[in-house]
């Protein structure tokens, strides 16, 4: 049967499709800049409240890098650090916070764009192909965008996922070429939505196109004011990283006019509790909460009274029985104490209590490589007590299981 022909229009001028075969592909690994948390040459977001410390993770991360320090592929190499900010003054906060995280100030670059003899601020996606320079040329590991909403260019709706597209895709590519890891600093709106990926002001394309999101919460129920970071996206690799607890401790920084005070973020070690079981701690009732309360409860005295632990399937079968949803007993995991693995083959889903809970003890790692290293160097802390002077003070200790 003689096929019948159509009239195909022709293709628009200028336009040319181009198919390349897979096999044409050079594959390569998935390269980190702090590993299992930030890729290399990808888009990571950083959401939260404000006044939880977003910006001094940044401070932090400037100070990991250009001081060789980061667990990941530039570990033992300093490298530059390109810091884009429009909110807070440099002179006041910005060098004040970046040396008091350790950082080698002559690493950390300010962006500023001459606009035919006029300053100008950096904005995506028209400064992509310039920005792309001079990172090639600096060997950049890190573009931090504080916050990354403010570097998108005028008459760009923020609020409309294609729109914004525009300015994030090309700069997805940026990083791909480059190889740069870009972090970029979002908010949460004000909704009573307890998933960090719908809680990020403007469209979903932010987190869409990031390739990783570490979100921050306070953690109330700590009682020390330390806020929780969790790994809520991460497309290239392990979503089931520690999910790390902080602190903010005040500094002083000597300036030549006097002493200046600024917020340092120390870590303090891994955290059971992840930003998921916050925002639904916030997002909870007093019933709901009273019906979480009891489910943990309820599943601490099975998981006993089944020798510490238990498969998934026996624990749902035995939930239900007692009128316990599903979703009310996966949220109390965290409050029992309830480790989730799969083991054995074929594999099954184990839930076991956790009775240890030993507090967190840093150690130092001896690296076989730089990206087998998971701690920073032992003896690389920086200033002592509340004030960071010529030592150029580093992080205190992260978990070894980074």
């Amino acid at each position: 049967m003689t096929p019948t022909p159509t009239d195909t229009p022709p293709a628009e001028a200028g336009r040319t499709i181009r198919l390349t075969p897979a096999s044409a592909v050079k594959m390569r690994p998935v390269r980190w800049t702090w590993d299992n948390r930030i890729p290399a040459g990808s888009i990571t977001l950083i959401p939260g409240r404000e006044g939880i410390g977003k910006s001094l993770t940044l401070a932090w991360l400037a100070g990991q890098l250009t001081r060789g320090t980061l667990p990941g592929i530039h570990y033992g190499t300093p490298r530059a650090v390109i810091y884009a900010a429009t909110e807070d003054s440099w002179a006041q906060t910005i060098a004040p916070r970046l040396y008091a995280a350790g950082a080698d100030l002559d690493l950390v670059y300010r962006v500023d764009v001459d606009n035919d003899g006029a300053h100008d601020q950096l904005t995506l996606p028209r400064d992509c192909n310039g920005l792309a320079v001079e990172i090639e040329e600096l060997g950049v590991a890190l573009l931090a965008a504080d916050p990354l909403l403010s570097l998108i260019q005028a008459g760009i709706d923020t609020h409309r996922d294609r729109d914004l597209r525009t300015a994030l895709e090309p700069l997805a590519k940026l990083a791909d070429r480059t190889g740069c890891a870009v972090v970029g600093l979002a908010h949460f709106n004000k909704s009573a939505n307890t998933d960090a990926l719908n809680l990020i002001t403007g469209s979903r394309a932010f987190s869409a196109v990031a390739r990783a999101v570490m979100s921050i919460a306070r953690d109330d129920e700590a009682g020390d004011g330390s806020c929780v970071m969790s790994q809520s996206k991460s497309n290239l690799g392990r979503l089931d990283v520690p999910s790390l607890r902080y602190i903010i401790e005040s500094v002083e920084v000597p300036t030549d006019e006097g002493p200046a005070y600024v917020g340092k973020l120390v870590f303090t070690g891994e955290s059971d509790r992840s930003v998921a079981d916050i925002l639904g701690d916030s997002g909870d009732q007093g019933d709901q909460r009273e019906e979480r309360d009891g489910a943990a409860a309820w599943l601490a005295d099975y998981l006993i009274s089944q020798g510490g632990e238990a498969a998934w399937a026996d624990v749902r079968k035995a939930a239900r029985a007692e009128g316990i949803a599903e979703r009310t007993l996966q949220r109390a995991t965290r409050r029992a104490r309830v480790t989730v693995t799969r083991e054995g083959f074929p594999s099954r889903t184990i839930w076991r209590l956790d009775t240890g809970n030993a507090p967190y003890t840093a150690t130092a790692v001896a690296p076989q490589s730089r990206q087998s290293r998971h701690v920073p160097e032992a003896g690389a802390t920086g200033a002592t007590g509340a004030t960071a002077h010529e030592q150029s003070p580093t992080n205190d200790h992260v978990g070894a299981s980074l």
